[in-house]
């Protein structure tokens, strides 16, 4: 067996690297205990290879309702100034988008990762590669970690970081939920976010490949649930872009956890014109003898006149603006794990101390980053968690 390290971090994504650096500059004697051959592979792929850093924006009525004390907790002690002021310690620039949205400047989330792996080596932390943690044996004065191969590290505090269930080819499983589990505590089902809408509906597949702006609401049981304006692509199967992204975690949620049947998309396909307007606008062409086919023209792309043949035969203006405002898609069920961009569900937050990160269960255990129940909204939110969340935790632990 090895030395015992004052702390042990599984993951080596954005929280674990940070709780890593976070914990050697207070002078602990810390190692990463990554699964991959590489650390910080989501890093990579964030952002479409950008890495969307932060929002200028941080704050926690942008997270999951049950996470907003923990998450203003920890925001409180390591902010966005925090964050920004970190990275360009490191040498990193960064700039900000008009919605908020911080990038480096290089546009590459290569960058960050590099500069993160330089400054694990300047501590001299190390790193274990392809150290798949099989089992946390619950020692009196710490943990012994052991990995599939059999090799055992041992340490006083373990922080574990090894994020959700989301794009699992890239080290995320879920099963350091199952290790926190088995200290007793309670993980609240991880179900896809941020992921794509499955409909079998045959305006998807006439309009597959067709990218407009539009305005969707999530609608379950009846009752509005939440809504957003942004890309909507139709696809083969169903919806996604970014209005369905942003509304997919309480659509997930209610079907893939809470087992519901009755949701449904509505979709308004021209949210720059009101009902009235509309009825008034396709009233006039009516009138002026345009054939119902061309009745959508300079509204929405043509290939809308077939996918809406039926309700544009009637001829009748009211009824159009109606399928055109209030379009509803009805939800078979969400894509999977390798299309989510996050995870919505993990460790319970109530069991987790609002200070530290640690557990309230078991003395040395910490948590960072996605493997807990907190869910940022897209654009830097969830990122800007995992660098505030492995610092406290790295710190603590």
């Amino acid at each position: 067996m090895s030395r015992p390290f004052s702390t042990a971090v599984i993951g080596g994504g954005a929280a674990g690297i940070m709780a890593a650096i976070s914990a050697k500059r207070i002078g602990k004697d810390c190692i990463i205990l990554e699964k991959m051959p590489q650390l910080g592979k989501k890093i990579l792929a964030s952002g479409n290879g950008r890495c969307n850093l932060l929002n200028e924006k941080i704050d926690p009525s942008k997270y999951n309702p049950s996470s907003r004390p923990l998450v203003k907790s920890i925001f409180d002690r390591f902010n966005k100034k925090h964050i920004e002021d970190f990275f360009k310690s490191l040498g990193l620039e960064t700039y900000p988008e008009a919605d908020g949205r911080i990038f480096p400047v290089t546009n590459q989330s290569a960058s960050v990762l590099k500069i993160l792996e330089l400054e694990l080596r300047r501590l001299a932390i190390p790193v274990e590669l392809n150290f798949c943690a099989s089992n946390i044996s619950d020692l009196k004065d710490g943990f012994t970690v052991t990995s599939k191969a059999g090799k055992n590290i041992s340490c006083r505090n373990l922080v574990l970081a090894g994020g959700g269930k989301s794009y699992p080819a890239l080290g995320s499983d879920g099963s350091v939920c199952e290790m926190a589990q088995a200290f007793g505590h309670k993980v609240i089902k991880p179900v896809p976010a941020a992921v794509p809408i499955v409909m079998r509906d045959q305006v998807c597949h006439l309009l597959q490949g067709q990218k407009i702006y539009a305005k969707t609401v999530a609608v379950i049981d009846g009752k509005v649930s939440c809504e957003a304006s942004g890309d909507l692509l139709f696809t083969k199967y169903g919806l996604s872009g970014t209005s369905i992204l942003d509304i997919s975690e309480e659509i997930s949620i209610a079907i893939n956890r809470n087992k519901k049947k009755d949701v449904v998309v509505s979709v308004d396909l021209v949210p720059f014109m009101d009902e009235n307007k509309l009825t008034g606008e396709l009233t006039k062409r009516l009138a002026s003898g345009w054939h119902h086919a061309d009745l959508l023209t300079g509204i929405l792309p043509n290939k809308f006149a077939s996918a809406f043949k039926e309700v544009l035969a009637t001829r009748n203006a009211k009824d159009v603006a109606l399928a055109i405002k209030k379009r509803r898609f009805g939800v078979v069920e969400t894509k999977g794990w390798n299309e989510a961009e996050f995870t919505a569900g993990g460790i319970d937050t109530s069991q987790v101390k609002e200070t530290t990160l640690g557990s309230n269960i078991k003395k040395g255990l910490y948590f960072a980053g996605e493997v807990l129940d907190v869910t940022g909204h897209r654009g830097g939110y969830n990122l800007a968690w995992a660098w505030a969340s492995g610092h406290v935790a790295g710190l603590a632990g």
